[in-house]
Formats: C-alpha cells, structure tokens, sequence
C-alpha cells in the first residue's frame, strides 16, 4: 500500500453546535482531503441530549472517523482508544481498497481466509505503529464545559505520553473554541511534543458559543497549510540540488 502521513482531528466536546458553518458537511470535506475526523463527547454528572448525542456521531460518521461519549473520569483512556482505533480503521480502509483492487471489486479482508486476514491485521498493526501520525486537537471551551476542562488537559497529555513509543513518530496541533476575540483560537501549532500543551493551560477559558463547524475547518486549514509549506520547502530543494 502507499504509505503516507495519518491525519486525525480530534474534537472534543459536550454539547451541540450553535454557531457558523454545518460541521457535519464540514467533517465531510475534511475526509476528502484524507483527514480522518473523530468526536468525543465528555460529560461529568448531567447527560448530552439526543441532538448532541446525535451530531456527535453524525460528525465522526461524516468524517470517516469514530464517536465515542464518555464520563470525566474514564476520559483518559478513551482520548487513546479513539485515537489508536481510528488509526487502525484507517490503514483498514486502505488495505480493503488495495485488495479490491487486486482481488476484485468488493473483495475485503472479511472474506480471506483466517490465516490470510490475520498476516494482514499483522502488516495492519505495523503500519500503526510505523507511519507518521498528525492530531489536530479541538477543544470545545463553552461555558458548560469549564468543570471538564482539567480532565481534558491531563487526558492530553496521557496521549502525548501512549503514543512517545511509536516509530512513525507525531505531531500535534491544539485549537480552542471559541477563541477569546475569534471563533476559534490557534494554541499550539505543528509540534512533536503534546507535552507543550502544559504551557497554554492558562490560555483556557470558558464561556461562550459552540462554534463546531469554524472550527473544524480551521483545523482543516491547519493541515492544508502545512502541506503547501511542506511541497514548497520540497520544490525549493529540488531546485538546489538541481542548479537551477
């Protein structure tokens, strides 16, 4: 298969959109452009109505990622089951296409033999651990999620700290919403290192909208930015090397 870059955004919120552009159709165009979008919904004590239950799955469905609602204090290991599970889901996805492609239209793992479709799940898993993996993190900081927002900033860094042993390597980037003048506010850009997340924990701030939609496609942006910059810095290497 070709190997490439696994691209996540993760939001993470508790509630329903309320503001800007439909981020159901926004989570569609992220996954055209090979960007997986995964929604968890946190809650403490007070239950997500059936419209936040269902636009947080409607979100990751659109997106081609995965959904998840979970209490505060099982946070943690979700924020890494989603984000391993959608890793896999998305390796998945390829290698089905790679074997339609040989075998046959709508042929998939499900219909190889045992052994075969377990040597796969094992070339599978590798490339789970091997491939570059970059999350752009999108933290709803609405004023009803000001009691969760502890545990998000320790569930972060937990992550952070899970997937240090991958050979692929990560890069993170960290969006709030709403921003304090805008809908949404840039934290953290592309960095290896989650653990800077440690020195914007005081940029946190609740109150507000849910402006969802702005920003999943900030995040969007973030990733289509970076990959201008990185074909660029590749032209302008070629250019070097080549004299001209």
């Amino acid at each position: 298969m070709k190997k490439g870059t696994l691209k996540q955004i993760l939001l993470i919120t508790d509630g329903c959109s309320n503001q800007g552009e439909d981020p159901i159709a926004v989570a569609a165009l992220a996954h055209e452009q090979g960007i997986t979008v995964n929604v968890i919904g946190v809650v403490t004590d007070d239950v997500i109505g059936e419209q936040g239950i269902k636009e947080i799955a409607d979100i990751a469905l659109s997106g081609g990622g995965v959904s998840q609602i979970v209490y505060a204090k099982q946070f943690a290991q979700t924020v890494q089951m989603v984000t391993r599970k959608a890793m896999t889901q998305t390796i998945c996805g390829v290698v089905n296409k790679e074997l339609s492609a040989i075998l046959g239209k709508n042929q998939e793992m499900e219909d190889l033999p045992p052994d075969k479709r377990g040597q796969v799940m094992e070339v599978v898993d590798e490339l789970g651990e091997t491939l570059p993996l970059d999350v752009c993190i999108l933290v709803d900081t609405s004023a009803s999620m000001k009691d969760k927002l502890p545990t998000v900033q320790e569930a972060l860094i937990d992550l952070s700290v899970s997937l240090q042993s991958r050979v692929g390597g990560n890069r993170f980037a960290l969006c709030v919403f709403p921003g304090k003048r805008n809908d949404v506010d840039k934290l953290l850009n592309w960095t290896p290192r989650l653990q800077q997340l440690t020195n914007t924990f005081e940029k946190f701030s609740s109150g507000g909208i849910t402006p969802t939609g702005p920003a999943l496609k900030e995040a969007v942006q973030m990733f289509l930015t970076r990959r201008s910059l990185k074909g660029m810095i590749e032209d302008e290497a070629f250019i070097e090397e080549s004299g001209m």
